[in-house]
């Protein structure tokens, strides 16, 4: 059966080291310290010897049996005495996910197919599908997760092209075959009830997407029933056949693709999959979190209190205790001792040293390193700015790190991205009936750094006057972007404006794109 035909434990047990880690990865990309307390075990008694990380060994100090979780500050329970949680957690890993995403896709890749229908096909479906927004996305959930997910599917009722969308990482079961992924099984709650749980699986495999509706336990998958039981698959009930699938259109492939954020896995050796941003810096956010909650305990214990006799409070009545006003100038005559050495007054302020340089300079130590660690350089998250402007070259041997990081992740989404044309012209030419050759893309990826205008223009001026560039490389160079009509519409503005002897434009050299003039 392509779908589990027979009640299981769900997820499987055998990817229980992986959803390990992404429980764990999760809480720092969430940023909510309730989930972070709920996955190192703050609140559980310590000494039980528990290990949520995944390594199975207790460790043994002093004689007697301690987990990993108490050596975590996210681990320790909430002191004896005190009302709430005063821990505080900095985002910092959601940060590393975003810059990295923005260090991808901030500007867009170009995708080039044979054949002008095929190119502005694939440039619409781009374009309405807001495709380049959930690669966005995609690339911000790979780096937290180790990796993502991307599928390509359709919705004729909703749109005319078809539809890519994202499953992160810890709501899948792949299967890999010479480290390419042969087939997976995507899953998703529905509903919880009080003792059933709803599940829906959605199998990918060569040419073939299967569907199952499973009613189970928290647990347990439970048995299938069919798929018009919840409204959320009553729809693919309509088309599925007799086997719970339904062919895709597309036969060289899987309508999914997934993208490793960076390989090697250094947890899980010779594992497919890969490994997030976080992996081997968590302990080095958990000690920025630290760091900050002694911070802010310092602010609080330094705030300044005053203490003072009894006899200067005013009492307020039999059974409603007594107050001091720190704004009153005159008092009567107390009858007290008259203070020690002669001093003027017995009134007492306490107020505790704030220690901001050496908490400052412990976190900018633990950022840097817990940065460094993640492939990135500290200048990238807006760090060490001196105010100035710079130009690309020296934003680039600036961030030199996280340029590295970013060129070692596109030898991952190149490929993803050259599948997801293919796909999306297959799906568009089986279900919506266009005619277009779907074929992989020629990817062209941008440098990441916009140039500086002001050097770039040094740098024409310089070639104009050694007489070393053409107009047109000119034109070229300070519009990279521009297709073929654009720079010969400007070139001859030029020649118009200027009253310079230039070539006719239409005799320029015409930039070479695979099938460019085919009619298919």
């Amino acid at each position: 059966m392509p779908l589990p035909g027979r009640d299981m434990e769900w997820p499987p047990p055998y990817i229980r080291p992986e959803n390990r880690l992404y429980s764990q990865w999760g809480a720092w990309y969430s940023g909510d310290p309730d989930r972070l307390s709920q996955v190192y075990g703050a609140g559980v008694t310590p000494g039980l010897g528990l290990d949520l990380k995944g390594w199975d060994r207790p460790l043994q100090y002093a004689g007697g049996v301690v987990g990993r979780v108490a050596r975590w500050f996210w681990g320790s329970p909430i002191p004896a005495g005190q009302s709430r949680s005063t821990k505080l957690h900095v985002p910092i890993a959601a940060d590393i996910s975003a810059t990295s995403a923005d260090l991808l896709f901030s500007e867009p890749p170009t995708l080039r197919v044979p054949g002008r229908k095929g190119q502005a096909r694939l440039d619409r479906i781009l374009s309405e599908g807001g495709v380049y927004g959930t690669l966005l996305e995609s690339a911000e959930l790979g780096s937290a997760y180790g990796g993502v997910y991307l599928r390509v599917g359709w919705n004729s009722e909703i749109s005319d092209h078809p539809i890519l969308d994202l499953v992160p990482a810890d709501a899948a079961v792949p299967e890999f075959a010479n480290n390419r992924l042969r087939a997976v099984t995507f899953w998703k709650v529905l509903h919880k009830e009080e003792k059933f749980v709803w599940r829906h699986l959605e199998r990918h495999e060569t040419g073939r997407v299967y569907h199952g509706l499973y009613r189970g336990d928290r647990e347990r998958l439970g048995m299938q029933t069919p798929l018009e039981d919840h409204p959320a698959t009553a729809g693919f009930a309509q088309v599925v056949d007799a086997e719970g699938g339904l062919d895709t259109g597309y036969d060289r492939g899987l309508l999914t693709y997934y993208v490793p954020n960076m390989k090697p896995h250094r947890t899980l050796r010779g594992t497919s999959l890969g490994r997030s941003d976080y992996a081997g810096v968590e302990p080095l956010m958990d000690a920025l979190d630290e760091t900050y909650t002694s911070w802010m305990r310092d602010l609080r214990l330094g705030k300044g209190r005053i203490i003072v006799p009894e006899v200067y409070l005013a009492n307020t009545g039999r059974g409603r205790g007594s107050t001091w006003d720190p704004d009153r100038e005159v008092y009567s005559g107390l009858g007290m001792m008259p203070p020690a050495n002669g001093g003027p007054s017995m009134i007492t302020v306490s107020q505790f040293a704030i220690r901001v340089a050496e908490h400052k300079e412990t976190a900018k130590s633990l950022l840097a390193q817990i940065l460094r660690g993640a492939g990135y350089s500290v200048q990238s998250f807006g760090e060490a700015a001196d105010g100035q402007a710079a130009t690309a070259t020296e934003i680039h041997s600036r961030e030199r790190r996280s340029f590295v990081t970013r060129g070692k992740k596109l030898n991952y989404w190149t490929p993803a991205l050259a599948w997801l044309a293919e796909a999306l012209l297959a799906i568009d030419h089986a279900v919506f009936g266009t005619k277009v050759v779907a074929e992989k893309a020629t990817v062209e990826w941008p440098d990441g750094v916009m140039p500086d205008p002001e050097a770039l223009g040094r740098t024409l001026d310089m070639l104009n006057r050694a007489q070393s560039a053409s107009v047109e490389t000119r034109v070229r160079m300070l519009h990279p972007d521009w297709d073929d009509t654009q720079v010969k519409a400007e070139i001859r503005r030029l020649r118009d404006e200027l009253g310079l002897n230039l070539p006719d434009p239409t005799e320029l050299s015409e930039t070479y794109i695979p099938g460019d003039g085919e009619d298919d």
